[in-house]
């Protein structure tokens, strides 16, 4: 898979791969993408993400055992894959040179 990330997959996949407090799942995700982005994604928006990040193959889910609390209910819980990594690591790639090449450009 040669294909790039966008931004909003970026932030998505990262915070799937960065150790929290527990497993990711969907509500978490969010938090986590949108704090790091500065602004308020709906649940929807995280969800679409990640359905297209396990398509690509990028994360995978697994439905995890009932809450302990009355009437709890199971939630999916993402783990990034061995090609998430490498996307993550082509997509800092790609970054340090784009930034690198503009840094060099503007500075005397």
């Amino acid at each position: 898979m040669s294909e790039l990330l966008g931004g909003l997959e970026a932030s998505v996949l990262r915070a799937v791969a960065a150790p929290g407090d527990g497993p990711a799942y969907g509500l978490s995700v969010r938090r986590v993408v949108s704090e790091e982005r500065g602004r308020a994604y709906s649940v929807g928006a995280i969800y679409t993400t990640l359905a297209r990040l396990e398509t690509k193959g990028l994360v995978a889910s697994v439905a995890s055992e009932p809450l302990a609390v009355r009437g709890g209910r199971s939630r999916r819980e993402y783990v990034v894959t061995a090609l998430g990594h490498q996307a993550m690591a082509r997509a800092r790639t790609a970054a340090a040179r784009t930034w690198g090449f503009r840094f060099t450009e503007v500075t005397p």
